[in-house]
């Protein structure tokens, strides 16, 4: 019997009371699986850059689990974005997710800050120069927009490893086949850190659709063709749970051990997937908070 994989969750830092309820109700599902790390996103443009910090910081201290932050390089000074990460240091957390980060929305291309980091290899190779972090970063198995090829995402990745980076994880993808080219792409690059999937559970099609757009994740039209068939019938939530896990499936069947579930704070459908792969709670929910 296959063992189940390890997993990890991505959160968003909440910008109203509502939401920082749904946050910590998201935390209390998923915290019991015994994720092998927690992550916190910025928002583009930096925007939540505070939330994200008091985020990170409290889920350290209450909930029992690593927690990696999200770090930009966006609208901030090389002095400032390393101070941020020396108060992490200071908090105890000591994983973090160094990305490049979009731009503000309807600014068009990233536009470096004037004293500021170029690019998310120059912030890679600061932080690990302080010797203080283990150093996420992010993959693209379908081209970044801003990416001529796949070829051109592998290479940049190897440079962010080269650099100081210990794994990756991946955007979101549709068809395990997609990742596989990849890491064998990735594997002949000479890239060897462990590189983790990036799974989202489909909660609405339509938005997580436009987002692939945005994105420059691949659509496969027989997704489209399901949606609108299951959207009609009332049984989104029934396809999107079936889909994710045989994803998932198929990925470790493909010899993958680790899965990275992008959760948007709405832990049903990820628990649900979990429990599919047979990831099930470790402590009870009194123990996580």
């Amino acid at each position: 019997m296959t063992r189940p994989p390890r997993v990890s969750f991505e959160f968003f830092p909440p910008k109203s009371l509502e939401a920082s309820f749904r946050l910590w109700e998201t935390l209390g599902v998923l915290a019991p699986l015994g994720p092998e790390f927690v992550s916190v996103t910025y928002g583009a443009g930096g925007t939540t850059r505070t939330l994200t910090h008091d985020a990170v910081k409290t889920i350290h201290a209450n909930y029992g689990v690593p927690v990696a932050a999200h770090l930009t390089c966006v609208d901030a000074t090389r002095q400032e974005t390393l101070a941020i990460a020396e108060s992490y240091a200071a908090a105890g957390v000591t994983q973090i997710v160094a990305l490049r980060g979009d731009p503000p929305k309807g600014t068009g291309r990233f536009t470096p800050h004037p004293d500021g980091f170029a690019d998310s290899i120059g912030l890679i190779a600061a932080l690990a120069e302080t010797g203080k972090f283990q150093l996420r970063v992010g993959a693209y198995p379908d081209p970044h927009p801003e990416a001529g090829s796949m070829q051109d995402c592998v290479d940049y990745l190897k440079r962010k490893i080269d650099v100081g980076a210990s794994s990756a994880i991946t955007q979101f993808f549709f068809e395990a086949e997609t990742f596989f080219r990849f890491r064998d792409a990735c594997a002949a690059a000479g890239i060897h850190a462990p590189i983790i999937p990036g799974i989202l559970p489909i909660n609405s099609w339509s938005g997580v659709r436009k987002f692939a757009q945005s994105c420059g994740t691949l659509i496969p039209a027989w997704l489209d063709e399901a949606y609108d068939k299951a959207i009609r019938d009332g049984r989104e939530q029934l396809l999107s749970t079936a889909l994710a896990t045989e994803l998932c499936t198929d990925l470790i069947t493909g010899g993958v051990e680790d899965l990275h579930f992008y959760t948007l704070n709405a832990p049903e459908l990820t628990r649900d997937v979990c429990a599919a792969l047979g990831v099930m709670p470790k402590v009870a929910l009194s123990e996580v908070a």
